[in-house]
Protein backbone atom coordinates (compact mmCIF):
# COMPACT_ATOMS: atom_id res chain seq x y z
CA UNK A 1 0.00 0.00 0.00
CA UNK A 2 1.20 3.47 -1.35
CA UNK A 3 1.66 5.67 1.92
CA UNK A 4 2.31 9.33 0.01
CA UNK A 5 3.26 11.16 3.10
CA UNK A 6 6.30 9.37 3.57
CA UNK A 7 9.10 9.64 1.62
CA UNK A 8 10.63 6.40 -0.81
CA UNK A 9 13.96 4.82 0.74
CA UNK A 10 16.84 5.87 -1.36
CA UNK A 11 20.23 6.70 -0.73
CA UNK A 12 19.16 10.76 -1.07
CA UNK A 13 17.66 9.26 2.85
CA UNK A 14 20.46 7.88 3.87
CA UNK A 15 23.48 9.86 1.99
CA UNK A 16 26.07 8.06 4.73
CA UNK A 17 25.76 4.67 3.62
CA UNK A 18 29.01 2.87 2.49
CA UNK A 19 29.22 1.59 -1.05
CA UNK A 20 31.82 -1.37 -1.95
CA UNK A 21 33.46 -2.91 -4.91
CA UNK A 22 31.22 -5.54 -6.24
CA UNK A 23 32.91 -9.25 -4.94
CA UNK A 24 29.92 -11.31 -6.10
CA UNK A 25 26.97 -11.99 -9.25
CA UNK A 26 23.68 -13.25 -7.41
CA UNK A 27 21.59 -14.77 -9.58
CA UNK A 28 18.02 -13.99 -8.44
CA UNK A 29 16.58 -11.03 -6.99
CA UNK A 30 13.73 -12.63 -4.93
CA UNK A 31 12.66 -12.63 -1.30
CA UNK A 32 15.15 -15.48 0.14
CA UNK A 33 18.10 -14.23 -1.48
CA UNK A 34 18.22 -10.67 -0.12
CA UNK A 35 17.29 -11.91 3.16
CA UNK A 36 20.00 -14.81 2.91
CA UNK A 37 23.07 -13.68 1.15
CA UNK A 38 22.91 -10.23 0.60
CA UNK A 39 22.16 -10.07 4.80
CA UNK A 40 24.81 -11.95 4.94
CA UNK A 41 27.19 -9.91 2.89
CA UNK A 42 26.12 -7.03 5.02
CA UNK A 43 27.40 -8.67 8.51
CA UNK A 44 30.67 -9.12 6.96
CA UNK A 45 30.80 -5.59 5.61
CA UNK A 46 29.52 -4.10 9.04
CA UNK A 47 32.86 -5.95 10.56
CA UNK A 48 35.21 -4.81 7.86
CA UNK A 49 35.61 -8.47 6.63
CA UNK A 50 34.97 -8.69 2.95
CA UNK A 51 34.01 -5.13 2.01
CA UNK A 52 32.18 -6.21 -1.22
CA UNK A 53 29.09 -5.85 -2.77
CA UNK A 54 26.46 -7.97 -4.75
CA UNK A 55 25.21 -7.75 -8.42
CA UNK A 56 22.14 -9.20 -8.94
CA UNK A 57 20.75 -10.94 -12.07
CA UNK A 58 17.41 -11.67 -12.83
CA UNK A 59 17.28 -15.10 -14.12
CA UNK A 60 13.75 -14.86 -15.46
CA UNK A 61 12.15 -12.77 -18.16
CA UNK A 62 9.43 -11.31 -16.47
CA UNK A 63 9.53 -7.15 -16.26
CA UNK A 64 12.08 -5.58 -13.66
CA UNK A 65 10.51 -4.57 -10.47
CA UNK A 66 10.49 -0.77 -11.34
CA UNK A 67 11.24 -0.09 -7.30
CA UNK A 68 14.68 -1.46 -7.54
CA UNK A 69 16.08 1.34 -9.36
CA UNK A 70 14.17 3.97 -7.67
CA UNK A 71 14.58 3.04 -4.30
CA UNK A 72 18.69 2.71 -5.40
CA UNK A 73 18.35 -0.93 -5.03
CA UNK A 74 18.39 -0.41 -1.10
CA UNK A 75 15.57 -2.65 1.35
CA UNK A 76 14.98 -3.35 5.08
CA UNK A 77 15.33 -6.54 6.25
CA UNK A 78 12.49 -7.40 9.46
CA UNK A 79 14.01 -9.72 11.93
CA UNK A 80 11.06 -10.94 13.50
CA UNK A 81 10.83 -13.44 16.08
CA UNK A 82 11.95 -16.12 18.63
CA UNK A 83 15.65 -16.38 19.50
CA UNK A 84 16.92 -18.06 22.91
CA UNK A 85 13.61 -17.66 24.32
CA UNK A 86 13.95 -14.03 23.57
CA UNK A 87 11.48 -12.32 20.86
CA UNK A 88 13.40 -10.65 18.23
CA UNK A 89 11.86 -7.66 16.63
CA UNK A 90 14.72 -5.70 14.37
CA UNK A 91 15.32 -4.20 11.07
CA UNK A 92 18.23 -3.01 9.11
CA UNK A 93 18.51 -1.18 5.65
CA UNK A 94 20.07 -3.30 3.53
CA UNK A 95 22.72 -1.90 1.41
CA UNK A 96 25.06 -4.44 0.24
CA UNK A 97 23.34 -4.77 -3.32
CA UNK A 98 24.77 -2.34 -6.21
CA UNK A 99 22.68 -3.25 -8.76
CA UNK A 100 19.96 -5.30 -11.09
CA UNK A 101 20.79 -6.79 -14.20
CA UNK A 102 18.27 -8.68 -16.66
CA UNK A 103 20.09 -10.27 -18.99
CA UNK A 104 16.78 -10.02 -21.22
CA UNK A 105 16.86 -6.93 -21.61
CA UNK A 106 20.85 -6.26 -20.80
CA UNK A 107 22.45 -8.87 -22.10
CA UNK A 108 25.97 -7.25 -22.88
CA UNK A 109 26.10 -5.38 -19.54
CA UNK A 110 25.67 -8.63 -18.08
CA UNK A 111 28.41 -10.27 -19.85
CA UNK A 112 30.33 -7.30 -19.01
CA UNK A 113 30.80 -8.65 -15.83
CA UNK A 114 33.21 -10.83 -17.11
CA UNK A 115 35.76 -7.78 -17.24
CA UNK A 116 35.60 -7.01 -13.72
CA UNK A 117 38.75 -8.39 -11.63
CA UNK A 118 36.98 -7.57 -8.49
CA UNK A 119 34.04 -10.27 -8.90
CA UNK A 120 35.31 -13.84 -7.55
CA UNK A 121 31.67 -15.30 -6.34
CA UNK A 122 28.48 -16.61 -7.41
CA UNK A 123 25.83 -17.47 -5.64
CA UNK A 124 21.95 -18.76 -6.79
CA UNK A 125 18.73 -19.23 -5.92
CA UNK A 126 16.61 -19.91 -9.03
CA UNK A 127 13.95 -22.48 -7.15
CA UNK A 128 14.56 -26.24 -7.86
CA UNK A 129 13.70 -26.38 -11.39
CA UNK A 130 16.28 -24.08 -12.15
CA UNK A 131 19.35 -25.82 -12.21
CA UNK A 132 18.18 -27.77 -15.52
CA UNK A 133 19.62 -28.64 -18.82
CA UNK A 134 17.93 -26.77 -21.57
CA UNK A 135 18.43 -28.40 -24.92
CA UNK A 136 17.19 -25.35 -27.07
CA UNK A 137 20.01 -23.04 -25.40
CA UNK A 138 22.52 -21.84 -27.46
CA UNK A 139 25.88 -19.71 -26.86
CA UNK A 140 24.73 -17.28 -29.76
CA UNK A 141 21.45 -16.90 -27.92
CA UNK A 142 21.06 -13.44 -26.11
CA UNK A 143 19.73 -14.35 -23.53
CA UNK A 144 20.19 -18.29 -23.12
CA UNK A 145 16.37 -19.10 -21.51
CA UNK A 146 18.40 -21.50 -18.78
CA UNK A 147 20.04 -20.12 -15.75
CA UNK A 148 23.19 -22.72 -16.51
CA UNK A 149 23.45 -21.87 -19.93
CA UNK A 150 23.49 -18.03 -18.99
CA UNK A 151 26.24 -19.01 -16.27
CA UNK A 152 28.05 -21.36 -19.24
CA UNK A 153 28.07 -17.89 -21.67
CA UNK A 154 29.39 -15.71 -18.72
CA UNK A 155 31.85 -18.12 -17.70
CA UNK A 156 33.07 -18.38 -21.11
CA UNK A 157 33.42 -14.70 -21.72
CA UNK A 158 35.17 -14.98 -18.68
CA UNK A 159 37.53 -17.37 -19.70
CA UNK A 160 38.21 -15.54 -23.34
CA UNK A 161 39.18 -12.68 -21.13
CA UNK A 162 41.98 -14.79 -19.39
CA UNK A 163 40.85 -14.06 -16.02
CA UNK A 164 40.37 -15.83 -13.13
CA UNK A 165 37.14 -18.36 -12.26
CA UNK A 166 34.70 -18.05 -9.88
CA UNK A 167 34.07 -20.06 -6.83
CA UNK A 168 30.18 -20.47 -7.39
CA UNK A 169 27.90 -21.52 -4.26
CA UNK A 170 23.99 -22.18 -5.95
CA UNK A 171 21.67 -22.15 -2.77
CA UNK A 172 18.93 -24.38 -4.83
CA UNK A 173 17.13 -27.06 -2.69
CA UNK A 174 18.62 -30.25 -4.78
CA UNK A 175 21.06 -32.40 -3.58
CA UNK A 176 24.74 -32.30 -4.61
CA UNK A 177 22.93 -28.86 -6.69
CA UNK A 178 26.95 -27.97 -6.67
CA UNK A 179 28.04 -30.50 -8.78
CA UNK A 180 25.23 -30.93 -11.05
CA UNK A 181 25.11 -27.38 -12.19
CA UNK A 182 28.72 -27.95 -12.79
CA UNK A 183 27.91 -31.01 -14.47
CA UNK A 184 25.25 -28.89 -17.01
CA UNK A 185 27.88 -26.44 -17.45
CA UNK A 186 30.15 -28.85 -18.78
CA UNK A 187 27.59 -30.42 -21.12
CA UNK A 188 27.11 -27.11 -22.85
CA UNK A 189 30.65 -26.29 -22.75
CA UNK A 190 31.31 -29.41 -24.70
CA UNK A 191 28.29 -29.37 -27.10
CA UNK A 192 28.50 -25.54 -27.90
CA UNK A 193 32.16 -26.66 -28.99
CA UNK A 194 34.05 -24.01 -26.74
CA UNK A 195 37.39 -26.36 -26.96
CA UNK A 196 38.94 -28.04 -24.65
CA UNK A 197 41.22 -24.88 -23.28
CA UNK A 198 37.64 -23.72 -21.76
CA UNK A 199 36.61 -27.30 -20.30
CA UNK A 200 40.06 -27.34 -18.39
CA UNK A 201 39.88 -23.76 -16.97
CA UNK A 202 35.93 -24.63 -15.55
CA UNK A 203 37.83 -27.49 -13.77
CA UNK A 204 41.00 -25.93 -12.53
CA UNK A 205 39.28 -22.64 -12.56
CA UNK A 206 36.13 -22.67 -10.89
CA UNK A 207 34.88 -23.89 -7.62
CA UNK A 208 31.66 -25.09 -7.54
CA UNK A 209 30.44 -25.71 -3.75
CA UNK A 210 27.48 -28.29 -2.49
CA UNK A 211 25.58 -25.94 -0.13
CA UNK A 212 22.59 -26.07 2.06
CA UNK A 213 20.40 -22.89 3.26
CA UNK A 214 18.12 -23.01 5.65
CA UNK A 215 15.84 -19.45 6.64
CA UNK A 216 12.47 -19.15 6.50
CA UNK A 217 11.81 -15.56 4.51
CA UNK A 218 8.28 -14.96 4.37
CA UNK A 219 8.61 -12.05 2.09
CA UNK A 220 6.98 -8.95 2.02
CA UNK A 221 4.87 -7.38 4.71
CA UNK A 222 1.74 -6.54 3.09
CA UNK A 223 -0.59 -6.44 5.95
CA UNK A 224 1.57 -4.41 7.95
CA UNK A 225 3.37 -2.10 5.58
CA UNK A 226 1.31 1.12 6.60
CA UNK A 227 2.08 0.70 9.73
CA UNK A 228 5.96 0.26 8.99
CA UNK A 229 6.05 3.00 6.81
CA UNK A 230 5.07 5.55 9.78
CA UNK A 231 7.71 3.50 12.17
CA UNK A 232 10.09 3.50 10.49
CA UNK A 233 9.68 7.25 8.36
CA UNK A 234 9.82 5.49 4.62
CA UNK A 235 8.43 3.43 2.61
CA UNK A 236 9.72 0.83 1.46
CA UNK A 237 8.49 -1.35 -1.82
CA UNK A 238 10.87 -3.86 -1.30
CA UNK A 239 11.04 -4.79 1.86
CA UNK A 240 11.36 -8.34 3.07
CA UNK A 241 10.52 -9.97 6.46
CA UNK A 242 12.57 -12.96 7.76
CA UNK A 243 12.97 -15.21 11.00
CA UNK A 244 15.81 -14.56 13.05
CA UNK A 245 17.22 -18.36 12.87
CA UNK A 246 20.12 -18.68 9.57
CA UNK A 247 22.06 -21.57 8.89
CA UNK A 248 24.36 -22.38 5.74
CA UNK A 249 26.20 -25.75 5.14
CA UNK A 250 28.92 -24.95 2.23
CA UNK A 251 30.92 -28.13 1.18
CA UNK A 252 33.69 -27.13 -0.25
CA UNK A 253 37.68 -26.45 -0.09
CA UNK A 254 39.66 -26.22 3.04
CA UNK A 255 40.70 -21.84 2.23
CA UNK A 256 37.12 -21.16 1.51
CA UNK A 257 36.44 -19.91 5.39
CA UNK A 258 39.29 -17.42 5.03
CA UNK A 259 38.00 -16.28 1.52
CA UNK A 260 34.15 -16.05 2.66
CA UNK A 261 34.61 -15.00 6.30
CA UNK A 262 30.97 -15.84 7.42
CA UNK A 263 32.01 -17.52 10.50
CA UNK A 264 34.28 -15.19 11.64
CA UNK A 265 31.43 -12.32 11.49
CA UNK A 266 29.71 -14.60 13.75
CA UNK A 267 26.99 -15.87 11.18
CA UNK A 268 25.89 -19.62 11.70
CA UNK A 269 27.67 -21.42 8.69
CA UNK A 270 28.93 -24.63 8.89
CA UNK A 271 31.40 -25.29 6.18
CA UNK A 272 32.16 -29.15 5.75
CA UNK A 273 33.90 -31.93 3.97
CA UNK A 274 29.66 -33.73 3.69
CA UNK A 275 26.45 -31.95 3.89
CA UNK A 276 24.96 -34.75 3.74
CA UNK A 277 23.44 -35.18 6.93
CA UNK A 278 22.69 -31.66 7.06
CA UNK A 279 20.86 -31.95 3.84
CA UNK A 280 19.01 -35.01 4.41
CA UNK A 281 17.39 -33.74 8.33
CA UNK A 282 16.25 -30.00 6.66
CA UNK A 283 14.87 -30.79 3.23
CA UNK A 284 13.05 -33.49 4.47
CA UNK A 285 12.26 -32.48 7.90
CA UNK A 286 11.50 -28.26 7.23
CA UNK A 287 11.23 -27.69 3.71
CA UNK A 288 9.25 -31.09 3.18
CA UNK A 289 6.51 -30.58 5.50
CA UNK A 290 6.31 -26.86 3.96
CA UNK A 291 5.41 -28.68 0.86
CA UNK A 292 2.68 -31.09 2.07
CA UNK A 293 0.81 -28.31 3.49
CA UNK A 294 0.77 -25.74 1.34
CA UNK A 295 -2.17 -27.60 -1.11
CA UNK A 296 -3.58 -28.97 1.67
CA UNK A 297 -4.00 -25.89 3.32
CA UNK A 298 -5.04 -23.88 0.86
CA UNK A 299 -7.93 -26.33 -0.13
CA UNK A 300 -8.96 -25.89 3.74
CA UNK A 301 -9.08 -22.37 2.93
CA UNK A 302 -6.12 -21.52 5.17
CA UNK A 303 -3.71 -18.60 4.46
CA UNK A 304 -0.47 -18.89 5.69
CA UNK A 305 1.85 -21.73 7.81
CA UNK A 306 0.65 -20.30 11.25
CA UNK A 307 -2.82 -20.78 9.68
CA UNK A 308 -1.30 -24.34 9.99
CA UNK A 309 0.33 -24.85 13.25
CA UNK A 310 -3.27 -23.31 15.07
CA UNK A 311 -5.19 -25.19 12.83
CA UNK A 312 -6.72 -28.54 15.29
CA UNK A 313 -6.93 -30.81 11.91
CA UNK A 314 -3.33 -29.75 9.83
CA UNK A 315 -0.94 -29.43 12.97
CA UNK A 316 -2.03 -32.63 13.80
CA UNK A 317 -1.62 -33.97 10.13
CA UNK A 318 2.49 -31.79 10.05
CA UNK A 319 2.98 -33.42 13.28
CA UNK A 320 2.37 -36.82 12.90
CA UNK A 321 3.82 -36.41 9.03
CA UNK A 322 7.16 -35.66 10.78
CA UNK A 323 7.33 -38.12 13.48
CA UNK A 324 5.46 -41.28 11.94
CA UNK A 325 6.58 -40.95 8.34
CA UNK A 326 9.46 -38.89 7.28
CA UNK A 327 11.22 -39.26 11.01
CA UNK A 328 11.45 -43.26 10.89
CA UNK A 329 13.10 -42.66 7.10
CA UNK A 330 16.41 -40.45 7.85
CA UNK A 331 19.42 -42.09 8.58
CA UNK A 332 20.37 -40.03 11.75
CA UNK A 333 19.97 -41.03 15.35
CA UNK A 334 16.11 -40.48 16.12
CA UNK A 335 16.05 -38.51 19.20
CA UNK A 336 17.79 -35.78 17.21
CA UNK A 337 15.60 -35.93 14.61
CA UNK A 338 12.73 -35.67 16.68
CA UNK A 339 14.45 -32.33 18.78
CA UNK A 340 14.92 -30.83 15.26
CA UNK A 341 11.44 -31.63 14.08
CA UNK A 342 10.18 -30.02 16.99
CA UNK A 343 12.08 -27.23 16.93
CA UNK A 344 10.58 -26.60 13.36
CA UNK A 345 7.51 -27.04 14.42
CA UNK A 346 8.15 -24.13 16.70
CA UNK A 347 9.53 -21.73 13.71
CA UNK A 348 6.25 -22.90 11.69
CA UNK A 349 4.31 -20.86 14.79
CA UNK A 350 6.51 -17.76 14.87
CA UNK A 351 3.74 -15.08 15.26
CA UNK A 352 5.71 -12.55 13.79
CA UNK A 353 6.25 -14.40 10.38
CA UNK A 354 3.48 -14.17 8.08
CA UNK A 355 4.61 -17.03 5.63
CA UNK A 356 2.35 -17.41 2.90
CA UNK A 357 0.90 -20.71 1.37
CA UNK A 358 0.82 -19.64 -2.20
CA UNK A 359 4.36 -18.19 -2.13
CA UNK A 360 5.64 -21.96 -0.67
CA UNK A 361 3.15 -23.38 -3.48
CA UNK A 362 5.56 -21.93 -6.05
CA UNK A 363 7.35 -24.85 -8.22
CA UNK A 364 5.66 -27.27 -5.85
CA UNK A 365 6.30 -30.39 -8.45
CA UNK A 366 9.73 -29.73 -8.37
CA UNK A 367 9.80 -29.46 -4.58
CA UNK A 368 7.93 -32.62 -3.81
CA UNK A 369 9.89 -34.64 -6.25
CA UNK A 370 12.85 -33.62 -4.41
CA UNK A 371 11.32 -32.74 -0.27
CA UNK A 372 9.01 -35.60 -0.05
CA UNK A 373 9.11 -38.38 -2.71
CA UNK A 374 12.24 -40.06 -2.08
CA UNK A 375 10.78 -40.32 1.96
CA UNK A 376 7.40 -41.89 -0.06
CA UNK A 377 9.69 -43.98 -2.55
CA UNK A 378 10.98 -45.55 0.27
CA UNK A 379 8.91 -45.62 2.97
CA UNK A 380 6.81 -48.08 0.69
CA UNK A 381 10.06 -50.10 -0.31
CA UNK A 382 10.80 -50.56 3.28
CA UNK A 383 7.52 -51.22 5.06
CA UNK A 384 5.34 -52.71 1.83
CA UNK A 385 2.79 -49.92 2.03
CA UNK A 386 2.07 -46.55 1.16
CA UNK A 387 2.85 -43.26 3.68
CA UNK A 388 -1.21 -42.29 4.18
CA UNK A 389 0.26 -38.26 4.62
CA UNK A 390 2.50 -37.80 1.79
CA UNK A 391 0.47 -39.51 -0.28
CA UNK A 392 -2.56 -37.40 0.61
CA UNK A 393 -0.39 -34.00 0.61
CA UNK A 394 0.78 -35.76 -3.36
CA UNK A 395 -3.17 -35.90 -4.40
CA UNK A 396 -3.77 -32.17 -3.02
CA UNK A 397 -0.95 -31.02 -5.38
CA UNK A 398 -2.63 -33.12 -8.35
CA UNK A 399 -5.84 -31.27 -7.78
CA UNK A 400 -4.39 -27.88 -7.26
CA UNK A 401 -2.22 -28.59 -10.15
CA UNK A 402 -5.85 -29.52 -12.08
CA UNK A 403 -5.95 -25.28 -12.24
CA UNK A 404 -9.88 -25.49 -11.09
CA UNK A 405 -9.41 -24.60 -7.18
CA UNK A 406 -6.14 -23.18 -6.80
CA UNK A 407 -3.62 -20.83 -8.63
CA UNK A 408 -0.96 -22.17 -9.91
CA UNK A 409 2.56 -21.42 -10.53
CA UNK A 410 5.04 -23.36 -12.17
CA UNK A 411 6.56 -23.47 -15.88
CA UNK A 412 4.57 -23.34 -18.54
CA UNK A 413 5.93 -26.80 -19.74
CA UNK A 414 4.82 -28.24 -16.31
CA UNK A 415 1.45 -26.69 -16.25
CA UNK A 416 1.34 -27.90 -20.33
CA UNK A 417 1.66 -31.73 -18.99
CA UNK A 418 -1.18 -31.39 -16.10
CA UNK A 419 -3.55 -29.49 -18.66
CA UNK A 420 -2.98 -32.34 -21.35
CA UNK A 421 -3.64 -35.09 -18.39
CA UNK A 422 -6.34 -33.32 -17.22
CA UNK A 423 -8.30 -33.08 -20.35
CA UNK A 424 -8.96 -36.78 -19.95
CA UNK A 425 -9.84 -37.18 -16.11
CA UNK A 426 -10.48 -40.59 -15.87
CA UNK A 427 -6.97 -41.46 -17.05
CA UNK A 428 -5.05 -38.14 -15.63
CA UNK A 429 -3.51 -39.46 -12.81
CA UNK A 430 -1.86 -42.82 -14.37
CA UNK A 431 -0.51 -40.33 -17.30
CA UNK A 432 0.80 -38.52 -14.79
CA UNK A 433 2.28 -40.93 -12.76
CA UNK A 434 4.51 -41.82 -16.36
CA UNK A 435 5.42 -38.58 -16.62
CA UNK A 436 9.10 -38.39 -16.36
CA UNK A 437 9.78 -34.82 -16.61
CA UNK A 438 7.48 -34.24 -13.38
CA UNK A 439 9.03 -36.80 -11.20
CA UNK A 440 12.45 -37.31 -12.45
CA UNK A 441 11.13 -41.17 -13.18
CA UNK A 442 8.15 -43.17 -14.04
CA UNK A 443 5.92 -43.77 -10.98
CA UNK A 444 2.93 -46.25 -12.32
CA UNK A 445 4.84 -48.99 -10.93
CA UNK A 446 4.97 -47.87 -7.32
CA UNK A 447 2.41 -50.34 -5.78
CA UNK A 448 -1.06 -49.39 -5.04
CA UNK A 449 0.50 -45.51 -5.98
CA UNK A 450 -2.11 -44.86 -8.75
CA UNK A 451 -5.25 -46.06 -6.79
CA UNK A 452 -4.39 -44.56 -3.55
CA UNK A 453 -4.20 -41.25 -5.11
CA UNK A 454 -6.70 -41.74 -7.37
CA UNK A 455 -9.28 -42.62 -4.05
CA UNK A 456 -7.76 -39.62 -2.19
CA UNK A 457 -8.24 -37.20 -4.75
CA UNK A 458 -12.09 -38.63 -5.41
CA UNK A 459 -12.29 -37.69 -1.58
CA UNK A 460 -10.82 -34.37 -1.60
CA UNK A 461 -13.22 -33.31 -4.87
CA UNK A 462 -16.35 -34.86 -2.93
CA UNK A 463 -15.47 -34.00 0.97
CA UNK A 464 -12.92 -31.22 1.16
CA UNK A 465 -9.19 -31.25 2.72
CA UNK A 466 -10.68 -31.16 6.01
CA UNK A 467 -13.51 -33.79 6.19
CA UNK A 468 -10.67 -35.85 4.23
CA UNK A 469 -7.96 -35.39 6.56
CA UNK A 470 -10.29 -36.12 9.63
CA UNK A 471 -11.08 -39.38 7.76
CA UNK A 472 -7.34 -40.09 7.08
CA UNK A 473 -7.39 -39.83 11.17
CA UNK A 474 -9.78 -42.67 11.79
CA UNK A 475 -13.34 -40.61 11.29
CA UNK A 476 -15.27 -41.57 8.61
CA UNK A 477 -17.29 -39.97 5.26
CA UNK A 478 -20.51 -41.07 3.90
CA UNK A 479 -19.46 -43.20 1.21
CA UNK A 480 -17.28 -45.45 3.39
Amino acid sequence: MDTPQYPLLSRTLFPDLPAYPERMIQFGEGNFLRAFTAWQVQQMNKQGRFQGNIVMIKPQGSPVSEHYAKQDHLYTVLINGIADQQVINEHEIIHSVSRLISPYTEYEQFLALAEQDSLEFITSNTTEAGIAYKPEDRLTDAPQQSFPGKLTALLYRRYQLGKAGFTIIPCELIDRNGEKLREIVLRYAAEWDLGDGFIQWLEQENTFCCSLVDRIVPGYPQQQAEQLAQELGYQDHLMVTAEPYLLWVIEGPAWLPERLPLTEAGLYVIFTEDLRPYREQKVHLLNGPHTAMAALGLLAGLTTVEDVMNDEDLSVFVKELMEQEIVPMLDLPRAGLLSYAEAVRERFMNPFIRHELASISLNSIAKFQTRLLPVLLRYQRERGELPKRITLAFAALLVGYRGDRLARKDSPEVLTLFDQAWSQPVEAIPVLLRETKLWGQDLSSVPELARTLEQYVRKLDAFGARATLQWLGGGSLCDD
